[in-house]
């Protein structure tokens, strides 16, 4: 189970991970090796994806970054969400997907263990980070309409 491989990677590097009941407009909190997840959050898949947001922070943000008015907060959440997409949502894993030939988000949402949210945050993500594709190896990825195609003959 992909939440059971990150607390195991998140004790890897000395980060203690609990669970309890949080407001509920907070999912998780990152703070000094410790992260706190919301009891109240119903899946572990989505458990999954604020646990890899929360050790994107701990990999790329510095000092409080909980008032998102200061651009520097902002840009520190969004390098730590941008960290948790490329773990959970690898560009090999959406080449991956297309040759076991899953087709629709939902599918490919539940191939990859994250929520179709955060599946579409990932694409949009990518989308502004590479433009309306890349190519990786290969393959040509396609953000919108998300789709891989394998380039024969180079």
């Amino acid at each position: 189970m992909l939440y059971d491989q990150l607390i195991r990677e998140a004790e890897q590097h000395g980060i203690d991970i609990y669970e309890k009941p949080l407001q509920k407009r907070i999912k998780g909190l990152y703070a000094d090796g410790v992260v706190w997840i919301n009891s109240r959050i119903p899946t572990m898949k989505e458990k999954a994806c604020i646990l890899a947001e929360e050790l994107g922070h701990y990999h790329t943000s510095a000092g409080d970054i909980l008032d998102q008015r200061d651009i520097v907060s902002r840009k520190q959440e969004k390098a730590a969400r941008g960290w948790a997409y490329e773990k959970l949502v690898p560009l090999e894993k959406i080449i991956e997907a297309h040759r076991a030939r899953v087709a629709s988000r939902h599918d490919f949402a539940e191939f990859l263990g994250v929520t179709e949210p955060f599946l579409q945050a990932a694409i949009e993500r990518y989308w502004e980070k590479y433009g309306r594709h890349t190519t990786v190896g290969r393959y040509v990825i396609c953000f919108d309409p998300l789709g891989v195609a394998e380039m024969f003959g180079c």
